[in-house]
């Protein structure tokens, strides 16, 4: 591999790895544009293993912005990414995979969360592994899809 072609990777490893931390803060902060615009056009998530919808970018963000009302905090913590760079003729190509491990500790809203004065710490947490499937696009590396593998969920009432 020649130098260019090595810097290359790490270029696109670094933009892939912003892509996926991207992906994390617009679900948290709740940032639907900035999660549309993430995807590509065609692009789609399937959250079915979470009990969840699969569809379209635009139906996802929609969907997500009405369940995620249910949580006044929430908390992606996106870990061991494993990114694989399509190859072609021995250089890098223009998609890539990325398998990652989640845990997502939320607050569930109420009258307590929803003033602003009541308990933060979270009583409701979820934990599975991502496949996130990218493109690289005249606009950078953009995702095709993202499928979500719950593992396990932890429900809990205040004070257990």
């Amino acid at each position: 591999m020649t130098q260019r072609a090595e810097h290359s990777t790490v270029m696109d490893r670094l933009a892939l790895d912003d892509l996926i931390t991207g992906y994390a803060i617009a679900v948290d902060d709740g940032d639907w544009p900035g999660y549309r615009a993430l995807f590509t056009p065609d692009g789609r998530a399937d959250y079915r293993s979470a009990g969840g919808i699969e569809g379209g970018a635009d139906e996802i963000a929609a969907w997500l912005g009405e369940m995620l009302q249910n949580f006044a905090i929430r908390q992606h913590l996106i870990v061991n990414r494993r990114i694989t760079l399509a190859r072609r003729d021995g250089a890098p190509g223009d998609t890539a995979t990325v398998q990652a491990d989640y845990l997502n500790p939320m607050r569930l809203a109420g009258p307590a969360t929803d003033a602003g004065g009541g308990p933060t710490a979270p009583n409701y947490t979820c934990a599975g592994r991502y496949e996130f499937t990218a493109r690289r696009t005249t606009d950078g590396w953009r995702l095709t899809g993202v499928v979500v593998h719950e593992k396990w969920r932890e429900v809990w009432a205040d004070g257990e």
